[in-house]
């Protein structure tokens, strides 16, 4: 487990929970796409552990993990059952969780496709995972927001590589305070899921935008 990997959150975990308390169509969204279950269900890059407390209401065991030690400060706080770790190289056993959610992670990871091949091995066979994150097409460094909630797609759209700077993000935004972010175009995100040998059973664009900043994407592992 290289937990040498960068820690973008390290420093900024409190400022970071709070933004996510502002957002409150967010937990009523991942409950609904979740469902009721039972069973270990493993967040994977489970941040402040604000998801862990929406996985427990669903009946199911959370378990997360995180490489940011001042978010799983946080975290620890809403749930004994976290662990420090790169989403890369998952500390856990394969086919050990029925159920795994990730959520917000496609921006901050350095290998989406080798995150979802771990996830992949940790899944049971018949398992569920559940992905809820940055929308590839208009959520990202190319993407200009206008004022009539409309938005424009830049070519760099095509640059599937950690972006560090936009000309169109804020100087107190996330992706300032984190980095930047890493962008994958639309064939590149789903692709990753097929090639770690998941099946997509559904997509969702939740519509709280007219323009989606999210996707959701359903899929398990065949038995």
């Amino acid at each position: 487990m290289d937990v040498h990997r960068t820690a973008r959150y390290d420093g900024i975990a409190a400022w970071y929970d709070e933004q996510l308390a502002a957002a409150p169509h967010r937990p009523h969204l991942l409950r609904t796409q979740l469902g009721d279950g039972t069973g270990l269900c493993l967040d994977v890059g489970c941040g402040t552990g604000r998801d862990l407390q929406l996985i427990a209401a669903t009946g199911r065991t959370p378990v997360g993990v995180e490489l940011s030690s001042d978010q799983l400060r946080l975290a620890t706080e809403r749930c004994d059952r976290v662990i420090r770790g790169d989403a890369e190289q998952l500390p856990f056993a394969a086919n050990t969780f029925p159920t795994v959610i990730s959520c917000w992670t496609s921006t901050d990871v350095e290998d989406f496709a080798g995150m979802l091949t771990e996830i992949a091995r940790v899944l049971r066979p018949g398992g569920r995972f559940l992905f809820y994150g940055v929308h590839p097409c208009f959520n990202g460094p190319h993407v200009e927001s206008c004022a009539d909630r409309s938005r424009l797609i830049h070519p760099s759209y095509r640059q599937a590589r950690r972006h560090l700077t936009s000309p169109w993000w804020g100087v107190d935004g996330i992706r300032t305070k984190v980095g930047g972010m890493r962008h994958l175009p639309l064939a590149d995100f789903i692709n990753a899921f097929t090639d770690a040998g998941l099946r997509i059973g559904r997509v969702v664009e939740p519509d709280e935008e007219p323009v989606p900043y999210a996707i959701v994407v359903d899929a398990d592992k065949p038995s």
